[in-house]
């Protein structure tokens, strides 16, 4: 049975929320000193990769702005390629790609 599209999305908002409250006054250099905290930014992408594939495509394709099969893909790189992902991918992915996606979810939530 398919999830419902606004649980997933609000999934989605509250684990970018909490990923940016987890960042606030922080740096890239706190990722490289502080595992526990990199190892929760990293999950956190994680669970808004796989809750993306829980959105329709039909939403999706209302914010084509947005790399879906890359976001979609996330997930797996993090999870089979995570001795190569390097904290700068994840601080960028956290600080240059979340705040789009944000704002993305937001306007397909709107739309529901």
């Amino acid at each position: 049975m398919p999830r419902d599209a606004t649980v997933v999305l609000d999934e989605m908002l509250e684990t970018i929320d909490r990923i940016e409250t987890s960042l606030r006054n922080r740096t890239s250099d706190h990722l490289v000193s502080d595992w526990l905290l990199r190892m929760a930014i990293e999950r956190a992408i994680e669970v808004i990769s796989e809750a993306s594939r829980h959105i329709p495509d039909s939403l999706l394709a209302t914010e084509p702005q947005i790399p879906w099969k890359r976001v979609r893909a996330m997930g797996n790189i993090l999870r089979h390629e995570y001795h190569r992902i390097a904290v700068e991918v994840i601080w960028q992915i956290a600080v240059n790609d979340l705040p789009p996606l944000k704002e993305a979810l937001l306007s397909i939530k709107t739309r529901l």
